[in-house]
């Protein structure tokens, strides 16, 4: 059984976004109701994200397929394989999950079909932390869900989507203790958006290079992999933002890469907006830091919980911890922060609980998860959950402190004091400073940082939300 939620232990919660009708598969069975594999297509993607609760700290559940209907007719299976997707791995961003063809049509209900799943927390009574696991129950394997607009799926149209809302609040039974039984009634709250809708940027998608560019100058294309072996094509242009030393010249078929940005309506390829790379040696793993050695001063090693890896064959698996063993070469980035200070203020003494990072290096050094060598350590935003400490604000300098709740708040006890900037912006029923009244539950979505002069948390908020974020059935965001 898992622990109850108390201030030990945290979850994040999901929800997918599916824009323009979700993935498809060629290879799926029929029933004698689908469309017919000659069917006029049109062109498809998916993104997700998620929002957080408190509980648990990973929901992972083999998605069996995915399904379309106008009420007469099925559509095959929208799912490329049968992926094993980790609900909570998402914090207040998006991912761009698959991008094909479903058939023309006018659909009115989706069905999700599930497989085996299991519930993941972070055991804070030992020292590192552990992870615990144990199976999931569903009480139900398919769900159809009505949806609230129809999505019409056109030849020359601009896509339109979907965002599934997996709702672990309402899905995960717990006891009259409050305590988590393993039980799990999927629960899903689905709505249709349209394509320049601002919830269909996609603010990160992590790929393997495949095809790298011909060109060295922008205008330039070239084609990544997904986690999941979907292939994208990557447009870029002379407005691209590049982290770090990144460069159309510095990628190879070696490279992993974050890309963030927007689908083309014409083309159905992605335009970049932002270009970073986490490796140039063929292995990446991202997730969040839990433990650092020592606590102060230079860090020899980390712990951090894997929620993200390519290539999925090394001892760095999903949902388990990983060492990461410091020699001192490593070179530190922080993702979106396009500056030569960016190295002063995230390094080895700069290692924070709570962070969520990205490494990089060869797949050799992965092949014991107790000690992984990297040549890469890149911060990267997350979503951080809490309330509003009272007195705090301060519109003048444009800051105030945050109480963690959720997973960081296991990891991050003391309260944090977040900065807002230029490009800071206020969403789901936060539209300003004004909103941040004492008390109020907020999401800052920003970078995590060491302060150097006291060793305290700091946070860089890039987007404020307000606690509509976790209402996808009241507000329509």
């Amino acid at each position: 059984m898992l622990p109850k939620s108390t201030g030990r232990l945290a979850l994040p919660s999901l929800a997918i976004l599916a824009a323009s009708a979700l993935l498809l598969s060629g290879c799926a069975s029929m029933n004698s109701n689908s469309v017919t594999s000659n069917a006029k297509k049109g062109s498809t993607f998916v993104i997700g994200t998620d929002a957080p609760m408190d509980a648990v700290t990973s929901f992972a559940v083999q998605v069996q397929s995915v399904t379309l209907s106008d009420g007469t007719t099925t559509t095959p299976s929208l799912i490329t394989g049968t992926p094993t997707v980790d609900f909570a791995r998402f914090n207040g961003l998006q991912t761009l999950l698959d991008m094909n063809a479903v058939p023309v049509g006018t659909y009115t209900s989706v069905t999700i079909t599930l497989g085996s799943a299991t519930l993941g927390y972070l055991d804070m009574t030992t020292t590192p932390p552990t992870i615990k696991t144990q199976a999931a129950t569903l009480t139900a394997s398919s769900v159809t869900i009505t949806l609230d607009k129809p999505l019409m799926v056109t030849t020359d149209g601009a896509p339109v989507g979907l965002r599934v809302d997996f709702d672990l609040k309402n899905s995960i039974a717990v006891d009259t203790n409050g305590d988590i039984t393993g039980s799990v009634t999927p629960t899903f709250h689905v709505n249709t958006l349209t394509n320049d809708d601002d919830r269909a940027h996609i603010d990160e998608l992590i790929a393997g290079v495949t095809t790298p560019p011909t060109m060295t100058t922008e205008p330039a294309s070239f084609v990544v992999t997904g986690p999941h072996g979907q292939s994208f094509t990557i447009n870029t242009t002379t407005d691209t933002q590049w982290d770090g030393d990144a460069s159309l010249s510095t990628l190879t078929t070696s490279s992993i890469v974050l890309v963030a940005g927007k689908l083309d309506a014409v083309t159905q390829t992605l335009n970049a907006d932002e270009v970073a790379v986490l490796s140039q040696t063929g292995f990446y793993a991202g997730g969040l830091v839990t433990y650092v050695t020592p606590s102060t001063g230079a860090a020899t090693s980390f712990d951090f919980y894997v929620r993200g890896v390519l290539p999925g064959s090394t001892d760095v698996q999903l949902g388990n911890l990983a060492t990461v063993n410091l020699t001192g070469t490593e070179k530190y980035s922080i993702h979106w922060m396009r500056n030569p200070f960016s190295q002063y203020l995230f390094n080895s003494s700069g290692l924070l609980p709570g962070q969520n990072i990205a490494v990089g290096g060869p797949a050799t050094g992965a092949a014991d998860a107790t000690k992984v060598t990297v040549t890469r350590v890149t911060l990267r935003n997350w979503g951080f959950r809490g309330t509003v400490v009272a007195g705090s604000q301060n519109s003048m300098n444009g800051s105030f402190q945050m109480k963690m709740t959720g997973f960081a708040g296991v990891l991050i006890p003391e309260t944090v004091t977040v900065y807002l900037g230029g490009h800071s912006d206020f969403r789901f029923g936060c539209s300003g400073f004004g909103n941040l009244t004492d008390g109020a539950e907020v999401r800052v979505v920003g970078l995590l940082l060491k302060n150097p002069a006291d060793g305290s948390a700091i946070l860089l908020g890039r987007h404020i939300d307000g606690d509509n974020f976790t209402d996808f059935e009241t507000h329509d965001y």
